[in-house]
């Protein structure tokens, strides 16, 4: 008998998972994945992730790019010959003295740390690291059980504003030696005061060639760090949330070596997708992203809700949430947190608007408050957050989740505010909240209902209103007409943001082609 769980959509069909559908209408994520893993643990043929693909086993690839011989078990497996892979950078609680460094190995290594030095050719200081194994079972005639290792180590105590060269290693693969010294990577902190900085963002990334030039197009902007709003690898592919969701954990192999070459030294601040609701793990979906990422800890869920967080840089501070909490359309994981995030986010949101030198309050999540391509926009987004959001005079809303890049008249009350047409500069303390949809990260690219132009820099039409809709609870569709769509763009695009202090601060919003062709710019001032 198929697994069985409540509000999935039809799909094809799915091998004899062995849980009833009686016991499976009853059960949580957390509980099915114990359930499953329980089962087919016993019976699974182990496969390591990785261990091959891309010659991550030094000397083990085949120059002709076919498929190298199998790799050893993990047993008799040198860690001379273990190569890490997929380093990805994250800030601490505080970016002016903490980064979280992580990366993956193809088989479980002993003692793994990071070197770190003020120079490239002085990596002194050795900081002991922790390997998180994350086991998926398999599945009889879909795929084999697979264990993947990530590594993740805490490096506080950083002087602000400074610059550190670092390389990662274990027994017997030392980033110091001569050999290993091309692997070595930079990154910068935090300044100690507020500067001009630049910061990048997009949803919705994936795996192949549009992801992988987005990556390149974030590198040449040389922004402090980057902001990805959810459905990171797509690794489950129907994005359910559901234990028969198409899943291929190792995807995230492909994904981590993909973002390797600016992931290294741009620390990449996720949040949580539906795509990133992975059953498999425990607790309610969330395991995988707490085994890969090493993100802020938000004080009110630490363990179990790893796409929110905050963090403060420079003059600006940033809240990223997890919208599959509050989502009508999606509803695996609806009222996760029982409230929590959403009392946590009024506090988060009021404690930064206090802090002195904070500006402006930038947030990030997966699903749209407003929008008009296929997704639309989450009622369950704007009943929870949008009061809190105007409350606190949030400056600008930054979401995935639709596959184009779509952005916002300033909205107030749930109305245009103000137009804020290409190039116009914006108050939200008196127009209210502009919106972006930054979901062209490189997955498959969406449209805009029938009809509907787009409409951006160098090609703008005319502005008229948008039929569409907004999800309403009990996954109902319920329609609109939506005034406030301002600029569309159905391309691979990022967003770029340059924030300045001094006496009268500014953000200055781009969006960005694929081909680095500027499609949309604005400003956000306040009181001015």
């Amino acid at each position: 008998m198929a697994v069985f769980s409540r509000g999935t959509p039809p799909g094809p069909p799915v091998p004899d998972f062995g849980i009833p559908r009686q016991l499976a209408e009853r059960m949580s994520m957390a509980e099915q994945y114990e359930y499953l893993h329980t089962r087919l643990v016993r019976r699974r043929t182990l496969v390591t992730a990785g261990a091959v693909a891309g010659g991550l086993l030094a000397g083990c690839s085949s120059a002709s790019g076919t498929a190298a011989r199998p790799a050893p078990t993990a047993s008799r497996v040198s860690g001379s010959v273990v190569r890490p892979f997929g380093r990805h950078l994250a800030f601490g609680a505080d970016p002016k003295t903490q980064m979280r460094v992580s990366w993956q190995v193809p088989f479980a290594v002993r003692r793994p740390y990071v070197r770190v030095g003020l120079r490239p050719d002085d990596l002194g200081r050795r900081i002991p690291a922790e390997v998180r194994n994350l086991n998926t079972p398999g599945v009889q005639g879909v795929r084999p059980a697979v264990e993947q290792y990530y590594v993740h180590a805490a490096l506080d105590g950083l002087r602000p504003g400074t610059t550190y060269y670092y390389g990662v290693g274990h027994d017997g693969w030392d980033p110091a030696a001569p050999a290993h010294r091309a692997t070595h990577a930079s990154f910068r902190t935090a300044p100690a005061t507020p500067e001009h900085f630049v910061f990048t963002a997009f949803g919705d990334q994936g795996v192949g060639q549009a992801a992988n030039a987005n990556d390149h197009l974030v590198k040449q902007q040389d922004p402090a760090f980057h902001l990805h709003a959810g459905d990171i690898c797509y690794a489950d592919v129907n994005g359910a949330g559901q234990t028969e969701d198409g899943y291929d954990p190792t995807f995230w192999d492909q994904f981590l070596k993909q973002n390797d070459p600016v992931a290294r030294s741009v620390p990449w601040m996720v949040t949580t997708g539906n795509h990133d609701m992975e059953a498999w793990y425990s607790p309610e979906g969330y395991g995988g992203q707490l085994a890969r990422f090493s993100l802020p800890d938000n004080g009110f869920d630490p363990h179990g809700t790893p796409g929110a967080y905050a963090f403060t840089y420079g003059n600006t501070g940033f809240v990223a949430l997890d919208a599959n909490d509050v989502s009508y359309e999606i509803p695996a994981n609806f009222g996760n947190s029982g409230g929590r995030q959403t009392r946590w986010l009024d506090a988060k949101l009021g404690e930064l608007r206090a802090t002195k030198g904070v500006d402006f309050l930038v947030v990030y999540f997966h699903h749209c408050a407003y929008s008009t391509s296929q997704h639309a926009s989450d009622g369950g987004v704007r009943k929870e957050w949008l009061p809190l959001f105007a409350k606190h005079q949030v400056d600008l809303v930054i979401n995935g989740h639709n596959h184009v890049y779509e952005r916002t008249d300033a909205i107030k009350g749930g109305e245009v505010g103000r137009s804020v047409p290409i190039g116009a500069s914006t108050d939200p303390t008196r127009d209210g909240i502009v919106y972006v949809t930054a979901g062209g990260g490189g997955r498959d690219l969406y449209s805009f209902p029938s009809g509907v132009k787009d409409s951006y820099e160098g090609r703008v039409t005319r502005h008229d209103a948008v039929e569409t809709f907004h999800w309403a609870k009990g996954k109902e569709r319920a329609p609109e007409t939506a005034s406030w769509s301002r600029v569309r763009y159905t391309g691979f695009s990022l967003l770029k943001v340059e924030a300045r202090p001094g006496p009268s601060p500014r953000l200055t919003v781009s969006a960005l082609a694929e081909d680095g062709k500027r499609i949309d710019h604005f400003e956000v001032r306040r009181g001015g």
